[in-house]
């Protein structure tokens, strides 16, 4: 059978995604455009062999419609040719992109494919894409879940209060995930994986003087008394310092079968070894990861005890606390550079920025297999592994 390798991977610097944010001048078609021609570049292939272009993004709406990913790969000077199209499966909308590239490889539908993901929440808020006043669930979904589904910041703190995850802890893996984004920057291990962008070379968010007493002054970010009485488990402690920032950045991997990379002689980073997709309780929501990581471990007949390094999406604190609580998995192996804690979490970009700063941290470790697991509003998460080549 056909195997899928990872041969090149980029991602731009990450910006805060606010009005005054680094990269908050950019279109996110050029956002992600700069991935593409940059991928290409790296590798040296001729875009003209690429088979598919599939993106991630979540706000599909105003300067994200119309399936960016398409003008994307045309602004970035790609043959008219080259196809494209747009996923959503909201936080994991690129890593999802990477499942159906490789999966498209492995099945020999395709040679050369791009997974990629995009998101400029300055431009296009989150939410932008629901009108006031509509419903985006219907009355089906109403009727199943009479006391209403809630929004993320409420579910994550529904976690924290299930795992019994204190504000202490929570903030100390924050101030952690700053730590580590800051020495890779420092040691230069983000140098392979991004592409800077205009003047921007670096992640706006990273804050290397991060501290727990900094922390412990902020209030938390989703107090509500009208939640507070439906859920008096809840001890308010979800900050803005124990969660992943709003921002804006672009991300892409390039992926081939090993007889196709020796035939073009590009050097494989990984190979994608197994793949999983899981739904979980749509009110905690953002649990998914755990059942991902043991079905995923499932399909690829192994154990937590043979991943070597674990790239988990950092929404918040609580879900990879959670997370490490009931897989038992060592946090020393857990977003070695730095998580969407401290790097930033531009929604549609994410599940390819996961995959390309883990790809590096692969290789300049010399890990044999990595694990990379996201959670998603509604419910879900992705999860795959990656062995090292």
């Amino acid at each position: 059978m056909r195997d899928a390798v990872i041969v090149e991977a980029v991602r731009t610097p990450i910006g805060k995604g606010r009005p005054n944010g680094s990269l908050a001048h950019v279109h996110p078609v050029e956002l992600l455009a700069h991935t593409l021609r940059t991928l290409v570049e790296r590798s040296g292939v001729d875009p003209a062999l690429i088979d598919d272009v599939i993106g991630g993004t979540v706000d599909q709406v105003g300067e994200q419609a119309m399936n960016t990913t398409r003008y994307a790969v045309l602004s970035a000077g790609f043959p008219e040719s080259v196809p494209a199209t747009t996923v959503d499966r909201q936080c994991g909308s690129s890593q999802q992109a990477v499942h159906f590239a490789a999966q498209g490889v492995i099945s020999g539908a395709y040679d050369l494919v791009v997974a990629c993901g995009v998101e400029s929440m300055s431009r296009v808020p989150m939410w932008s894409n629901v009108p006031e006043g509509k419903d985006p669930f219907g009355p089906g979904v109403a009727e199943r879940y009479p006391e209403g589904l809630i929004p993320q910041g409420i579910s994550a703190e529904l976690i924290a209060a299930k795992w019994s995850l204190s504000r202490e802890e929570m903030d100390a893996f924050a101030v952690e995930s700053h730590r580590k984004a800051a020495a890779a920057w420092e040691g230069g291990l983000f140098g392979d994986e991004v592409a800077p962008l205009d003047v921007v070379t670096r992640d706006e968010c990273v804050r290397p003087g991060s501290s727990t007493e900094v922390l412990a002054g902020l209030k938390p970010a989703y107090y509500d008394p009208a939640f507070g009485e439906r859920f008096p488990q809840i001890d308010w402690n979800v900050t803005a310092g124990n969660a992943s920032p709003v921002n804006d950045g672009a991300s892409a991997v390039l992926i081939t079968s090993s007889e196709t990379a020796a035939r073009l002689g590009l050097r494989p980073l990984a190979r994608l070894h197994s793949f999983a997709v899981t739904g979980s309780d749509p009110l905690l929501m953002l649990t998914g990861v755990v059942p991902a990581t043991e079905k995923v471990l499932r399909k690829a007949s192994l154990t937590l005890d043979d991943i070597d390094l674990f790239e988990v999406n950092e929404a918040f604190s609580s879900v990879v606390l959670a997370w490490r609580q009931e897989t038992g998995a060592d946090l020393s192996k857990v977003n070695v550079h730095g998580g969407a804690i401290a790097i930033g979490h531009p929604l549609g970009a994410s599940g390819t920025r996961l995959t390309t700063t883990l790809v590096h941290a692969m290789r300049a470790r010399g890990a044999r297999y990595a694990l990379q697991t996201m959670c998603e509003a509604g419910g879900l998460a992705n999860a795959m592994v990656l062995e090292g080549l």
